[in-house]
């Protein structure tokens, strides 16, 4: 794996909503958050960019209403913010893709040079796996880091239930199968971008 320096972390939602286990049932991935923070780190000591994405719900019943407390980004992640030596983009979203937000993302790319970028967050199958597609279709190269993300059991038409091992599996697989992008891991991510510095 080779990444550039301008190779950007996009962390998608990592909000305090998604612990409302009430709301949402069961999740898979409990290595999820440590994954996603090793991530900031990397991206941030390094220099590279990262960019921050909030999801406003249009829904006042959701936990991530911009009404509700579970619309803050997890502690973790927030504590984060303006902590990186590289370049930092923070933007707010009511659909799925973060390439539909509040400043343009993917104005914020070309005016970066930036040409790849790397999604973690949450939902796997929702919005971290809309951002990866459209980034994809929009020419980018897009490497999805699986176990940086999480999401929850599902129901669909026909009495279909699947589990969220199940869709995270579906998500990796149609992204990969369908050359969206490149599904890895966090620590494969980790070790190129901190090869890259001996380059």
């Amino acid at each position: 794996m080779d990444l550039t320096q301008n190779t950007a972390l996009v962390v998608v939602d990592v909000q305090q909503g998604f612990e409302d286990s009430a709301f949402w049932g069961p999740r898979n991935n409990p290595a999820a958050d440590d994954n996603i923070a090793a991530l900031l780190d990397t991206w941030q000591s390094t220099g590279r960019p990262v960019v921050f994405v909030r999801h406003d719900s249009v829904k006042p019943g959701s936990p991530l209403h911009p009404a509700h407390p579970g619309n803050a980004l997890k502690p973790y992640v927030e504590e984060r913010r303006g902590k990186g030596s590289g370049p930092e983009l923070f933007l707010s979203k009511t659909v799925n893709s973060a390439f539909y937000g509040t400043p343009d993302l993917g104005a914020w790319f070309k005016a970066a040079g930036i040409t790849s970028f790397v999604v973690a967050g949450i939902q796997t199958n929702m919005c971290a796996e809309t951002t990866a597609r459209m980034g994809g279709n929009l020419g980018y190269d897009v490497l999805f880091a699986l176990d940086a993300t999480y999401t929850f059991d599902q129901e669909g038409p026909f009495g279909w239930r699947l589990t969220a091992d199940e869709i995270a599996r579906a998500t990796a697989v149609t992204l990969h199968g369908g050359g969206f992008a490149t599904v890895t891991t966090t620590a494969d991510l980790v070790a190129a971008a901190g090869q890259q510095l001996t380059r």
